[in-house]
C-alpha cells in the first residue's frame, strides 16, 4: 500500500544532509542473549524491528538505550534518567554475563563516531565515556493496567481527592482523538493528594469523565505516550508498539509519530509483530530478526508479508517462493498456474521487499539454512545471485510484459478485460512514455477505469500464454523442482 503523507514528508526531510544531527547509526551486541557481534543498522528516522518472541528484538532496543547518558557522568554514581547495561543485563543465579559488549556507531553533527560499553568480569566499563543524548525507553510495563501497577491500587482504596493535574493542550488532545478515533473533550494527567508520584490519566468523552482505573488499556497507553516529554533530537525506544491497539489505531500512531519525528528530529526504534505497523513504513525502515542454525540475522528491507510469514504458525504448501514485490508475485503465480497447475498447488508465493533481501535469502537457500523448501526469484534487471533464479527478460517485470505485449498488438488482452480493443491499446500505449515503469499499470488502469491488480493479472495471463518462451519456463520449473528435491 502507498505510504501516508506523514511518512512521505518524513522521507523528504530525511534527505536533508543537515537534519538529524544526533543519530544512532548501528549497534553490535556481543555475547548477550544469543547475539554474537552482528551489526544492526538504523537507516531511517523510524525503524521497526520484527521477529518471533525470543528472537532478540528487545535486546536490541535495550542495548540502544544503554548507548547514551542523559548528562556527563561524574564517577561511578548512577544518574537519574540514564539507562545502564546493568539495568537490562544483570547477573543472576541463572545468568552470568561475562566477556560481553555493546559497540555502537553514532553521528553528532557531520562527524561519525564509535563507542562501546563492555563487561569482561564483574563491572560494565565505558559508561562515563558514552555520548550525551535524551533517551525515552517505553517498555511493556506501560501496558500493565493502572490498577495492577505498584502503588496504584492503594490510591484507589484510600480516601483521596485530586491534588493537581496537567491538562493536555489542544495539540495533544487532537492527537489523542485522532489516534484512537474518538472525540475527547478533555484529557489530563492527575495526581491524588495521597500520592504525589503516580500520575493517573483522566479523560472526558461524550460529557462523561473517567480515570485510568476505568479506561481501556489502549486509551491509557496512548494518553501516557502523548504526554511523555520528547526533547528535540531524542532517541525514543518502544517495545511492542502495537500492544492494546486495534489496526486503525496502530496505523494512526505511526503517522502521528512520523509527524513528531520530523518536527523534533527524533530517532524512533520500535519492536513489533504487526503487519499494520510495517505497512506504514518504507522498506529501509523494516528490519527482520530471525535465527538459522543458531545464528541470528538482521535483514533490512523486508516486506510485511515476508515478516509475517516468518512469524506465523499456519501450515503452508510444500515450498515457499519469495519474489521482490506484488507484480512479481502475480507473474510467478500465473506462470505456474497456466503451465503446471499441480506444481502451482504445492507452492506459495510471498513478496520479500528490497532486492538486497533477495540476495540474502538466496545465500541461505544455497546453504540450506531453511527447515523446508524455499526458492528466491530476482527481477530480470538484477544480477544473478547465489541460490536465486532470475525472472525472464533482462528488465523489471512491468517493462518486459508491457513491451512484449506491445510488440504483438496487446494480443487478446481486450477480451480478458472486456473492453474494446482500441481502448485497451490506447490506454496501454499511453503509459509507455512514462519514465517510471511503476507508473505504467496505475496509468493504464486509470484510463481503462479498472483496478490496477485486475489489469496486471490479465496482462500476466496474456503474456504467459503468448510470449513466455519454453526454455524460460523450463528453467523456472527446474529451479522450483530442485528446491523441492532439496528436502525430499
Amino acid at each position: 500500500m502507498p505510504l501516508s503523507k506523514e511518512v512521505r514528508r518524513l522521507e523528504r526531510s530525511w534527505q536533508n544532509e543537515t537534519a538529524w544531527p544526533k543519530r544512532l547509526d548501528w549497534v553490535e551486541i556481543e555475547n548477550i542473549r544469543g547475539w554474537n557481534g552482528q551489526r544492526i543498522r538504523f537507516p531511517f528516522p523510524i525503524v521497526a524491528i520484527a521477529g518471533e518472541n525470543g528472537s532478540g528484538k528487545s535486546t536490541i532496543i535495550q542495548a540502544c538505550a544503554a548507548a547514551y547518558q542523559k548528562q556527563q557522568s561524574k564517577g561511578s554514581v548512577k544518574q537519574k534518567g540514564t539507562k545502564y547495561a546493568s539495568d537490562f543485563f544483570p547477573n543472576t543465579f541463572w545468568d552470568q554475563i561475562t566477556d560481553a559488549s555493546v559497540r555502537f556507531g553514532y553521528t553528532e553533527g557531520k562527524v561519525s563516531k564509535e563507542g562501546s560499553i563492555r563487561k569482561h568480569t564483574e563491572r560494565w566499563k565505558g559508561n562515563v565515556e558514552r555520548p550525551i543524548r535524551p533517551v525515552q525507553f517505553l517498555d511493556l510495563s506501560r501496558i500493565v493496567p493502572i490498577g495492577g501497577r505498584v502503588g496504584y491500587a492503594k490510591i484507589a482504596k484510600s480516601a483521596h481527592i485530586e491534588a493537581s493535574a496537567q491538562m493536555f493542550d489542544e495539540s495533544r488532545l487532537g492527537r489523542l482523538s485522532n489516534i484512537l478515533g474518538h472525540r475527547y473533550d478533555q484529557a489530563k494527567m492527575a495526581l491524588a493528594d495521597t500520592d504525589p508520584d503516580r500520575p493517573i490519566p483522566v479523560l472526558r468523552r461524550a460529557s462523561a469523565g473517567y480515570s485510568g482505573y476505568h479506561q481501556g488499556q489502549g486509551e491509557t497507553t496512548i494518553a501516557e505516550l502523548i504526554q511523555t516529554d520528547l526533547p528535540k533530537y531524542s532517541l525514543v525506544l518502544i517495545d511492542e508498539i502495537e500492544s492494546s491497539l486495534h489496526p486503525r489505531a496502530q496505523r494512526r500512531l505511526i503517522r502521528d509519530l512520523a509527524t513528531v519525528c520530523r518536527e523534533r528530529e527524533l530517532q524512533i526504534i520500535l519492536t513489533t509483530h504487526s503487519p499494520y505497523i510495517l505497512e506504514e513504513l518504507p522498506k529501509e525502515a523494516r528490519l527482520q530478526i530471525f535465527e538459522q542454525d543458531g545464528t541470528r540475522q538482521a535483514m533490512i528491507g523486508v516486506s510485511p508479508e515476508f515478516a509475517l510469514s516468518r512469524m506465523d504458525d499456519v501450515q503452508h504448501p510444500e515450498c515457499e517462493l519469495y519474489v521482490e514485490d506484488e507484480a512479481a508475485k502475480t507473474l510467478v503465480t500465473e506462470m505456474l498456474s497456466q503451465r503446471d497447475p499441480d506444481l502451482s498447488a504445492r507452492v506459495t508465493v510471498i513478496p520479500y521487499g528490497a532486492a538486497s533481501v533477495g540476495y540474502q535469502l538466496g545465500q541461505m537457500v544455497a546453504k540450506k539454512r531453511f527447515p523446508r523448501p524455499v526458492g528466491v526469484f530476482l527481477d530480470g534487471d538484477c544480477a544473478v545471485g547465489e541460490g536465486c533464479c532470475v525472472l525472464p527478460g533482462d528488465d523489471a517485470p512491468e517493462r518486459v510484459i508491457f513491451e512484449d505485449l506491445a510488440r504483438i498488438g496487446w494480443g487478446d488482452l481486450w477480451i480478458r478485460l472486456i473492453r474494446d480493443t482500441s481502448v485497451v491499446s490506447d490506454a496501454c500505449n499511453a503509459s509507455l512514455p512514462l519514465s517510471d515503469h511503476h507508473d505504467w499499470i496505475p496509468e493504464a488502469a486509470k484510463r481503462l477505469m479498472i483496478g490496477g491488480n485486475i489489469l496486471w493479472h490479465a496482462m500476466c495471463a496474456e503474456w504467459v500464454k503468448r510470449c513466455l518462451k519454453k526454455d524460460d519456463y523450463q528453467r523456472i520449473k527446474g529451479y522450483v523442482d530442485d528446491r523441492l528435491s532439496d528436502y525430499a
